[in-house]
């Protein structure tokens, strides 16, 4: 798949088969997510794989809208380490592009996979802490559950040519 294929049919998949997915992909994965941008090239970044079924089934104490994560063979927790940010406040953009990447590549080796959203929502926040004993400087931004997806995902495209302006509004 090229990129612009990888970029345009990439959706956001919530059913994943019983299959487990093999750790040279998940490797795969993390090496897309640490090739990211970020500023200052400082990679303000933190991750934990998540494969245990207990864990993953226990997900949901700490976010509920990540039911998916019952079906999921596999989640990845991005978090940002304030001890390695050069620029304060960039964390979030810096492992957002991260996410993307793993998102992305996902989906180009046959994943499918969904971000669901922790950071700025303090609840979920303290709730991942808890559950993953995250010391203070580190802050769970996404969880990413993913697996083989159990249905084909619909292609649509959703490019809008009335929301780009040129050298002005």
């Amino acid at each position: 798949m090229n990129t612009f294929e990888t970029i345009r049919t990439r959706r956001s998949v919530r059913s994943y088969k019983d299959q487990k997915i093999p750790d040279e992909i998940v490797m795969e994965l993390l090496q897309a997510a640490m090739s990211a941008p970020s500023a200052g090239n400082e990679q303000p970044w933190q991750f934990i794989v998540i494969d245990d079924r207990q864990v993953l089934d226990s997900l949901l104490i700490a976010n509920s809208n990540a039911k998916m994560c019952k079906e999921a063979q596999l989640a990845i927790l991005v978090c940002g380490d304030l001890k390695k940010e050069k620029y304060p406040g960039f964390w979030v953009q810096d492992c957002s592009a991260a996410v993307m990447n793993i998102l992305l590549a996902a989906h180009a080796r046959g994943l499918g996979a969904v971000w669901t959203g922790i950071h700025p929502i303090q609840e979920r926040v303290e709730g991942f802490k808890r559950l993953f004993h995250l010391p203070e400087e580190i802050v769970p931004l996404a969880l990413v559950p993913m697996g083989y997806p159990s249905k084909g995902a619909l292609v649509a495209d959703r490019f809008q040519p009335e929301r780009v302006h040129r050298n002005q509004w």
